[in-house]
């Protein structure tokens, strides 16, 4: 295996992208967006640059694609940022220019829909970053939250080994962002209970590999996944959406990755805290508690059937919660289960 890019970073004063890559939902919502854009010139000091789609709705496949090959070809800007994440990224990859992509390597930043890109850079060789949207992070009602903004910072301008912390809150229920009256008002909080460890008692390393679970399964469905062997040795990152998908759906998936023979090549997992609340099912603590429990328990059961030898962590804030850890996808995690720490590579 080829080893990985990791693309040059950006420094304060620098010029990066902004791009819509999924749903163009800074058109719908601009006051979230414009949020975002203004943290991430006067927190991060970088100047965020537009392009012909990253505002408009729908926009077609091809002219997303075209507006993601620019922003690599484009010498003077030194990063790409997703706006947002969305639900047919995957209809854009077929159109993008991977020798452009692939000679310009740049740190790309999204997560949800934005798997998609994730997973196509991976099969390029270059290292991108899961999380730091600038409607989700980076616009977070109030502020920044503080572990994100660490490492979102990190990811950004540094290189080198990041240890991951255990966050002592966590939100899942996040405000209506068609109220601007809450814009300035953090969202609800509530206590976090750490990490939950499983499986193998052992220190495991490699590469990492994976996202948003349902975007996962698309593109094994789509035959957009390299074969099982390229992810031996390999992390797994799992998480799941606004969607909340069942335990049952959960499980069948990582069964079907185990038959495709994919499991079985990684030495550990790496479970983003579920979010377990949504406007269309506003969950009690209680029914959070208990769906997270299903979904944790599907995840075991699988592991368990195709690959019992894997560390198992649980609840980290890598996902579709608040706060939110970066981590590189095709970089270094380390995953130390005696003295319960992980570790990534930026």
């Amino acid at each position: 295996m080829a080893e990985m890019i990791h693309p040059p970073k950006p420094r304060p004063g620098d010029r990066i992208a902004v791009l819509s890559p999924s749903a163009g939902l800074p058109a719908i919502f601009p006051g979230v967006y414009e949020q975002g854009l203004a943290r991430l010139r006067e927190d991060f000091e970088l100047v965020p640059v537009e392009f012909p789609t990253t505002r408009v709705m729908d926009a077609d496949p091809r002219d997303r694609a075209r507006d993601i090959t620019a922003a690599f070809a484009d010498p003077s800007l030194t990063a790409i940022i997703a706006s947002i994440g969305g639900d047919d990224q995957i209809t854009v990859l077929r159109h993008l220019d991977d020798e452009v992509i692939r000679a310009n390597p740049k740190p790309f930043f999204g997560f949800s829909d934005n798997t998609n890109l994730l997973n196509h850079l991976f099969g390029l060789g270059v290292v991108g970053y899961h999380g730091g949207a600038v409607m989700t992070s980076l616009a977070r009602p109030g502020r920044m939250h503080p572990l994100t903004e660490r490492s979102l910072r990190a990811a950004l301008f540094t290189s080198g080994r990041f240890e991951l912390t255990p966050s002592i809150e966590y939100g899942d229920e996040p405000h209506d962002w068609a109220d601007d009256t809450l814009r300035d008002t953090e969202p609800r909080m509530l206590p976090a209970e750490g990490w939950t460890w499983s499986g193998a008692h052992r220190t495991v390393e490699g590469p990492l590999w994976g996202g948003c679970l349902e975007i996962l399964s698309w593109l094994l469905q789509a035959g957009f996944v390299a074969p099982p062997e390229r992810f031996d040795g390999h992390v797994l990152v799992l998480e799941t959406s606004e969607e909340m998908p069942s335990a049952d759906e959960v499980f069948r998936t990582l069964r079907n990755m185990g038959e495709r023979g994919m499991l079985e090549r990684f030495a550990a997992v790496l479970v983003g805290r579920a979010k377990a609340w949504n406007f269309d099912r506003p969950h009690t603590p209680e029914q959070k508690a208990a769906y997270r429990a299903g979904q944790r328990a599907a995840i075991e059961r699988a592991m368990a059937a195709y690959a019992p030898d894997a560390v198992l962590v649980f609840d980290l804030d890598i996902g579709h919660t608040d706060p939110q850890l970066i981590l590189p996808i095709g970089g270094a995690a380390l995953v130390d289960a005696e003295h319960r720490r992980v570790s990534v590579t930026y």
